[in-house]
Parts: structure tokens; C-alpha cells; sequence
């Protein structure tokens, strides 16, 4: 795919939703980072009903803390891998006390040293929280990227580094949050809605269906 067809692509994306944003419901940094690590195998919807209940009663490092692994599971035990993701939170909550004075360091390196946060998640919040061109990569995109023909790769590393490369730069910003979006409404896993795609034409996907 050349570079005119990918810039069209995402004016046109951006012409369809001139403000893109996560799905996820939050009103601070910790409180995306939270969201984004309990969101792991699990839809958006499951994760903001559960932080819907858990966010008013313990939004902070320390509020959470104090709940510990047993009271934290008694709010998120709809959501997928609950145990594991309890642990791993109130983990985390701890380290943003002792090694960040409370905050979510805008740094690669010390988000992905925090459990239950990967590269993924990570990419998440510098780009949402923090505004940085990151590109965060899940099946949504993985699936977009490599259908359409925007950047193929082998694995979500491959196509992450390959986004960032070849995604025009006024568009890197929001490329993410798009890219999921066209994803999980549109172009989705069993049968993507071709015949409603914005970007049809510019898709080199051989498979393309009529509805």
C-alpha cells in the first residue's frame, strides 16, 4: 500500500469521527491505567460497569490499597481473570506509592515495570493520558492492519512497528483509537462490514463482502 492511499484512509477516518477516544470511562490517569489493566481479555462495557461501582468508593492509589486483594475482587469479579487482576492492581498500587509518589510516570520502561502492564497497556495510557503518537496494538488492530492491506506483520510487534512508520504524521495521534474503533464496529473478525466501510476502496482485502 502506498503513501497517498494510507493518507486518504485516515482523513477519511478522521472525516467519519473527528475526535476519537478510548471506550473506557475515567476521569484521571490512575483511573485509565486501572481501567486499561482490568480490561485485558475483557470488553470495555464489563470493565466500566464494574469501575462504575469501584471508582466512587476507591479512586486512588491508596484508597484502592486499602480495600486489599479481597475487597478489590468483590468489585471487579464480573470481569474477566478477576483474581489475577486484583493482585496485580493492588501490586501496582503500591509501587505508584513507594516509587512515584502516588502519579502514573509517563515513561515506558516504569509503566511496564508495574503488574498486570504490558507494552500494550502501556502504549495506552502514554497515548491517551499523556498525548504521545504511540500505537497501541490489540486483535482489533492487529486484524485492521494486516486485512487492509495499512501495515501487514506477522506478530502485534511487527505491525506496531510498521504503523508508526508508515501512519502520515498529523494522523499518528488518534491512528490508534481509530484503527480500533473501524475494528470492533466495522471491519470485525468473522464478517466485516464492507458494504458500510468508509474506506472500501482503498481496502486491499481479497475477501470483501457485500454487506
Amino acid at each position: 500500500m502506498n503513501k497517498e492511499k494510507r493518507t486518504e484512509i485516515f482523513r477519511r477516518l478522521r472525516e467519519h469521527n473527528p475526535n476519537p477516544t478510548t471506550e473506557l470511562e475515567y476521569t484521571s490517569t490512575f483511573e485509565l491505567l486501572i481501567a486499561v489493566i482490568l480490561s485485558a481479555q475483557a470488553t470495555d462495557v464489563s470493565v466500566n460497569k464494574a469501575t462504575a461501582k469501584l471508582y466512587p468508593v476507591a479512586n486512588t492509589p491508596a484508597k484502592i490499597l486499602k480495600l486489599g486483594v479481597e475487597g478489590l475482587k468483590q468489585y471487579i469479579k464480573t470481569i474477566g481473570l478477576f483474581n489475577s487482576k486484583a493482585e496485580n492492581v493492588i501490586k501496582t498500587c503500591q509501587i505508584l506509592l513507594e516509587q512515584h509518589g502516588g502519579e502514573v510516570p509517563c515513561d515506558r520502561a516504569a509503566l511496564e515495570a508495574l503488574p498486570g502492564v504490558g507494552r500494550k497497556t502501556a502504549n495506552v495510557v502514554l497515548n491517551t493520558a499523556f498525548g504521545l503518537p504511540t500505537m497501541a496494538v490489540d486483535t482489533h488492530i492487529f486484524r485492521v492492519a494486516n486485512r487492509t492491506g495499512i501495515a501487514p506483520g506477522k506478530n502485534v510487534l511487527e505491525v506496531e512497528k510498521k504503523l508508526l512508520k508508515h501512519v502520515p504524521a498529523e494522523y499518528l495521534q488518534d491512528a490508534h483509537h481509530w484503527l480500533i474503533l473501524h475494528g470492533r464496529y466495522v471491519c470485525v473478525a468473522r464478517k466485516p462490514k464492507c458494504g458500510s466501510c468508509a474506506i472500501e476502496d482503498l481496502c486491499e482485502f481479497k475477501g470483501k463482502t457485500e454487506d
